[in-house]
């Protein structure tokens, strides 16, 4: 049977044939009582420590729980942000080639359209020195003085155009070269107009 400290006070022995000493006892059963009311006591106290060590002890496992959710979001929203930049940037780096790419056919195309350029204004100034050679050749030279004129197959005065690495396109087709008129032909002719005394 279990006592509570106040029920241990209250207990009273029953005396038998040779009896006993009834102050020791009752002393006794006065110090048993007070060292059980103490831990009696020390029980209720220890048992309000736990409880509030317990309401502890799961706010802390909630606050747990919550920061290993934040930490795995934060972890997951960190993956994503890296993920995006590194597609952001292979879709940049892309985009620059691509753009880099398109500006080197773009220059590529207009340095061979340059130098078809020089090679088209080159047989056109050849075609038009000879011209000026055949013309020199029908006209009789005045006052002793003659004029020096390359011939056609002379071009010293002409750098070569040698294009690097550009693939060989066709030449520009010319109109057809017509002959200079004679002195008194008709003045209205194609060369009506013209001057060929160049320099």
């Amino acid at each position: 049977m279990r006592y509570t400290p106040v029920e241990l006070r209250h207990v009273r022995a029953t005396r038998g044939l040779l009896g006993y000493k009834r102050h020791e006892i009752d002393r006794l059963l006065e110090d048993v009582a007070d060292s059980f009311e103490e831990v009696w006591s020390d029980r209720g106290e220890l048992a309000d420590k736990l409880e509030d060590l317990e309401k502890l002890l799961a706010d802390v496992k909630q606050r747990e729980a919550l920061l290993t959710a934040t930490l795995v979001s934060a972890e997951r929203a960190a993956a994503d942000a890296r993920d995006q930049a590194k597609k952001e940037a292979e879709l940049i780096v892309a985009e620059a080639h691509q753009e880099a790419r398109s500006v080197t056919r773009a220059a590529q195309g207009e340095r061979e359209r340059l130098f078809g350029e020089v090679r088209r204004v080159e047989t056109l100034l050849r075609a038009a020195l000879g011209m000026v050679e055949e013309t020199k050749n029908e006209l009789p030279a005045s006052d002793g003085v003659s004029e020096h004129w390359p011939k056609r197959q002379d071009t010293r005065e002409f750098q070569a155009v040698q294009p690097e690495q550009v693939a060989p396109q066709e030449t520009p087709k010319l109109p057809p070269v017509q002959s200079v008129p004679e002195a008194g032909d008709d003045e209205d002719g194609p060369w009506a107009g013209r001057d060929f005394a160049w320099g």
